[in-house]
């Protein structure tokens, strides 16, 4: 049996353990015209696999309530079902920006980061309809 996982065009998911933060690039993604899911739970970007409607993008904290971005951002590449799916890494971590790359993290954004730079950024992996 051939299991088929479409992309869903424009659909974002944000895991962030912060709810400011996670409100915030909700608010500036949706008003861009993105459909934002969003989530304070690791384990909620770690089963996106197990879904049948991947995100066209993942933005995931570095650093999360008891689980590490980084180990989730490496298991996401690593899985033929995700690997293909961008996934920009944020964090407010000085030394974040090199170690997001070694597991495979398609962008990085620095906290606190420009609300111009995360749409240009996003926008280089997604485009609305």
């Amino acid at each position: 049996m051939v299991r088929v996982y479409l992309i869903g065009m424009g659909q974002i998911v944000v895991v962030d353990d912060t709810l400011e933060i996670l409100e915030a690039i909700q608010y500036v993604l949706e008003d861009a015209g993105y459909s934002v899911r969003t989530s304070q739970k690791g384990e909620y970007a770690e089963h996106l696999a197990d879904s049948k409607k991947l995100p066209s993008l993942l933005i995931l904290d570095m650093v999360l309530s008891g689980k590490d971005g980084r180990d989730i951002c490496r298991e996401l590449k690593e899985n033929a079902v995700t690997k293909h799916m961008p996934i920009i890494m944020i964090s407010a971590h000085p030394a974040a920006r090199l170690s997001v790359k070694k597991v495979g993290a398609d962008a990085f954004l620095p906290k606190p980061f420009d609300i111009d730079v995360l749409l240009h950024t996003v926008k280089g992996f997604v485009h609305t309809s």
